[in-house]
């Protein structure tokens, strides 16, 4: 079965998925950017980040993955994801909504 793909802004991905974002990226996202061509065919730039069921490219840019990193309690002063960070053990897999971009 293939991998739902879905393009979706940062702030509007569900809580639980920015919880395994960042134990996943762990040093920050500014280093795992990638760039695509969407469907408009403008450049963009994302975070590849995947679950069981989706493929994700969160979309941010460069600034956009400092600025995160940088206001978020999670992460140190160095960018580091705090050694106190804790999620819970168990994650739901979240369901698509009206405002996920497939591509």
């Amino acid at each position: 079965m293939d991998k739902k793909r879905i393009v979706k802004d940062y702030e509007l991905l569900p809580e639980e998925t920015i919880e395994r974002v960042k134990v996943e990226y762990p040093y920050g996202f500014e280093e795992n950017l990638i760039t695509f061509i969407n469907r408009e065919g403008k450049k963009v730039s994302a975070l590849p980040f995947e679950t069981e069921e989706i493929y994700y490219l969160i979309r941010m840019t460069i600034l956009e993955a400092r600025q995160i990193i940088e206001d978020d309690e999670d992460y140190d002063d160095d960018g580091t994801l705090r050694s106190d960070f804790s999620t819970d053990d168990e994650f739901d897999e979240e369901e698509n909504s009206d405002d996920d971009n497939t591509y």
